[in-house]
């Protein structure tokens, strides 16, 4: 049986992106008490609306309750955690142990999931969270896979365990950091990171201020703190062997376009892994490629087979191809697109949808009010028509090469 494949949901597109591209499940918060504050997150009356999208697919949405609250921030907290679980959540994500036994208290029927940030690394604390109501347990991330099935052995197979497959990685301990809220006044365990473990840092001696010295790692620069971003598409098989039951992709401060690209690479992988691990491991190779085209850090596998390697010094971002365009519509071999990045007649686009990647050449491009043929369309949020050969629907995305990209 193959693991749920679980997409981020930073706002009503990225959920319809995950949902078109193969998620079987999706995790997203309120405007409050998650941990990614500047996400779009959704009001009450978006997730009422996403949700029944989702169970309309028979997929489910998690719900990230998993911000570490104070006192009185409580019975708003448990007040929102009751109104979620009657509007029909498939699940709270919490971290806290306080909040956790308080939902179980107040909103016994809502599923509970324990966050990451709770950094479960053993048996005996999941037994714990089990044994007072959590179905799933979102694992530490410095877990190897080795421990994790010696974890999965000694546990109820009733209890899910979920672990990430792909993306950002926090340099401190299971996410739990001060580096943000000390620098900048912005709290990580508020949903408010600054991220300054990715800016570039020089040293300063006392008695000569103004005089920096930069702080050489190695050849790739002074980004001493910055964690490379994980990715196990190649070692899916492996993470299925050691009992994850739920392969979770992290980016709820992506864009559509991420969410799509990823997600869609792993439902492949995923799809092609159930009919033999042959046809996975051949398709690896174009999958790779694949999620190097959406912006993301230099690749590691983070802790699954010993520390990091290398364990720091991710150097900003970088992507292959760049999203010009979302379809909105295709009829009669032409497509109805709204534009997000500047492309022109003669440029080779690539057709992104859930079967795969598509090339194609852009032979003009039309003003659907006027029937203006244009060489260049620039307006974000212009709506334009395509010529496109390979049939697209509602949700599919249009890509070129990026001009400004650098390799790895």
């Amino acid at each position: 049986m193959l693991p749920e494949l679980l997409a981020p949901a930073g706002g009503s597109a990225q959920l319809r992106a995950a949902l078109r591209f193969g998620a079987d499940a999706v995790y997203g918060a309120l405007k409050e008490y998650g941990l990614r504050a500047y996400a779009g997150n959704f009001s009450w009356e978006e997730l009422d609306r996403e949700m029944r999208l989702v169970h309309g697919q028979g997929k489910k949405f998690y719900l990230t309750l998993n911000i570490l609250p104070y006192e009185d921030e409580l019975p708003g907290f448990l007040a929102a955690a009751r109104r979620a679980w009657e509007m029909g959540v498939d699940a709270a994500l919490v971290s806290d142990l306080g909040a956790f036994l308080a939902l179980r208290r107040e909103a016994p029927g809502l599923k509970v999931h324990i966050s990451t940030q709770a950094n479960t690394l053993n048996a005996e604390a999941a037994r714990f969270y089990y044994g007072h109501g959590a179905e799933r347990v979102v694992l530490a991330r410095e877990l190897s896979l080795d421990r994790i099935a010696r974890m999965r052995e000694a546990l109820p197979e009733e209890l899910t365990l979920e672990a990430f497959v792909h993306g950002a990685m926090c340099m401190s301990y299971s996410g739990r950091c001060m580096l943000s809220d000390h620098l900048t006044g912005r709290g990580g365990n508020r949903g408010q990171c600054a991220q300054p473990c990715r800016w570039e840092y020089a040293l300063v001696e006392k008695k000569r201020p103004g005089e920096y010295w930069p702080i050489e790692e190695d050849a790739r620069g002074t980004y001493l703190l910055s964690a490379y971003d994980l990715n196990m598409l190649s070692h899916l098989p492996e993470m299925i062997r050691a009992g994850v039951g739920s392969l979770k992709i992290e980016g709820r401060m992506k864009t559509e376009y991420y969410v799509a690209t990823v997600v869609g690479a792993y439902r492949r992988a995923l799809d092609a892994l159930a009919e033999s691990e042959e046809k996975y491991r051949s398709l690896l190779p174009e999958l790779e490629k694949e999620v190097r085209k959406c912006s993301h850090r230099p690749f590691n596998t983070g802790f699954y087979f010993g520390p990091p390697s290398p364990a720091a010094g991710a150097e900003g971002f970088t992507q292959e191809m760049e999203y010009v365009g979302q379809v909105e519509s295709w009829e009669n071999g032409v497509a109805a697109v709204r534009i997000k990045n500047r492309f022109y007649v003669g440029d080779t686009l690539e057709l992104l949808c859930p079967a795969g990647a598509f090339p194609f050449r852009v032979e003009e491009i039309t003003l659907p009010d006027t029937g203006e043929r244009k060489d260049t369309v620039s307006v974000a949020g212009q709506r334009v028509l395509v010529p496109l050969a390979h049939p697209a629907a509602t949700g599919d995305f249009l890509r070129g090469p990026n001009r400004n990209h650098r390799l790895e």
